[in-house]
């Protein structure tokens, strides 16, 4: 059984102990003419996930609808019979179902962060319904604060914090501060008055930081957490109208389709992000979206597909204008391209190209994170290529480039990095391995 979620957020937005809401039950339930007892320990068990019977349900979903001042439905308190935020869901029970996993996960409850990674269906529906009709023709909202441009533009700030805050520390450091402005500073807003021009500026805003969340849930290998942040993300970007942004959404569901292995996924959402965004895909976007696509074509040993996607991004890194990008795809640096191309020459087994191109994208600057990252896929294509000598000095260099980094997907590549060395049984790794070793040793 899980925990309530939905009805804890409730009760903290309306500013109700649990007293109080037991006492209301009774009370309206004696209105009509039902005798009950409910007390504190009641309204735990049904945080805990226990339904009460008969009218209780109807009950509490009246008293918190006086008092927060909208209709609230037995979905909306977590005792339907989908308390899982759906990009079918109207727009309001998003919100309150998205906000209370937030919530959730500030707070560390364990069915939030270790929750189990949706496969099948669910896993492709909200790509489906973000692709597909009916569009939300008014976000507007009554409530309390007013929500204005000031404060739209502040959201866009702070999510331009927490990239660069993720690209220097990693996710597993970042997330809790991204989480914390989520609830703190985010959450009210969109529980506040806006028209429909502003609540479109309001959500898009309010999606890239969610979809800061997603990446750090992913970088902590929280993995189930991770997709529904980037559903919640996905289904914001249809709120706010933005069919790139929504475009930049589903290029972190390929990303996190990859590392699953679910190359198949992996293609489809590209196509469908590639087909939905349209025109208005920027062409740093499509760049990666094909690259990606090459890499899953490479992983299903495809060469013909993956040769023909390579040769897409090649087309639209040309044409690539960083002053016409949004600031989401600023991750689509210089050399990205190139450490996407290696990785999947590597697996079609063109070993020699591979390297070339890793090399390439090491060559060129870009932030830490981005920098490790290409520094593995070169060395993995030097150890695949015979060259333990020059993998332990590129190994040392990413090494000493993710010092003070916290990312549990940099600790994997690590780990493969290790075991393929440790496989060469070489003595110009020996070294390396064992500071690999120390560092493994450091818990986070």
């Amino acid at each position: 059984m899980d925990a309530n979620t939905l009805l804890d957020a409730l009760l903290d937005e309306a500013g109700m102990s649990r007293l109080g809401l037991a006492t209301r039950v009774n009370r309206a339930a004696q209105a009509r003419g039902k005798s009950v007892s409910y007390d504190h320990s009641s309204v735990i068990r049904w945080l805990k996930g226990q339904r009460p019977r008969g009218i209780v349900p109807e009950l509490i979903c009246s008293i918190l609808a006086a008092r927060l001042g909208r209709p609230v439905s037995v979905e909306d308190i977590g005792m339907g019979d989908d308390p899982t935020p759906s990009a079918a869901t109207p727009l309001a029970g998003f919100i309150d179902r998205s906000t209370a996993l937030w919530r959730g996960d500030q707070q560390q409850r364990r069915e939030v962060q270790q929750a189990s990674v949706i496969t099948g269906l669910p896993a492709v529906g909200p790509v489906w319904e973000w692709e597909n009709p009916p569009e939300d023709t008014d976000v507007s909202r009554a409530g309390t604060p007013r929500v204005g441009a000031d404060n739209v533009a502040v959201l866009r700030t702070a999510r331009a914090h927490y990239e660069r805050m993720y690209r220097k520390a990693g996710g597993v450091a970042t997330r809790a501060r991204v989480v914390a402005y989520l609830n703190e500073e985010t959450a009210p807003l969109l529980r506040g008055s806006y028209t429909d021009a502003t609540g479109r500026e309001l959500h898009r805003a309010t999606g890239g930081i969610v979809a800061i969340a997603g990446i750090c849930a992913y970088d902590s290998d929280a993995q189930g957490l991770a997709q529904r942040y980037f559903h919640q993300a996905l289904r914001l970007a249809k709120a706010s109208g933005d069919r790139a942004f929504g475009g930049y959404v589903i290029a972190l569901l390929v990303n996190q389709a990859l590392y699953m292995r679910e190359h198949r996924q992996a293609v489809a959402f590209a196509e469908a992000g590639l087909r939905t965004a349209g025109t208005a895909i920027s062409h740093a976007l499509a760049c990666d979206l094909y690259a990606m696509q090459a890499k899953a074509y490479s992983r299903l040993g495809d060469q013909r597909q993956a040769h023909r996607c390579m040769g897409l991004a090649e087309t639209e890194a040309g044409l690539i204008r960083r002053s016409e990008e949004p600031a989401e795809t600023s991750y689509v640096q210089a050399g990205l391209l190139e450490a996407n191309l290696a990785d999947a020459l590597m697996r079609l087994g063109d070993t020699a190209a591979a390297q070339r191109y890793a090399a390439e994208a090491v060559a060129v600057q870009t932030h830490e994170r981005g920098r490790v990252h290409r520094l593995a896929t070169l060395s993995d294509c030097q150890l695949r290529g015979g060259s333990p000598e020059m993998a332990a000095a590129t190994v040392t260099t990413m090494l000493d480039t993710m010092e003070g980094m916290e990312s549990r997907r940099l600790r994997d590549r690590l780990v493969k990095v290790r075991t393929l060395m440790h496989a060469l049984g070489s003595r110009a790794t020996d070294g390396v391995v064992e500071r690999i070793d120390d560092t493994l040793r450091i818990p986070f």
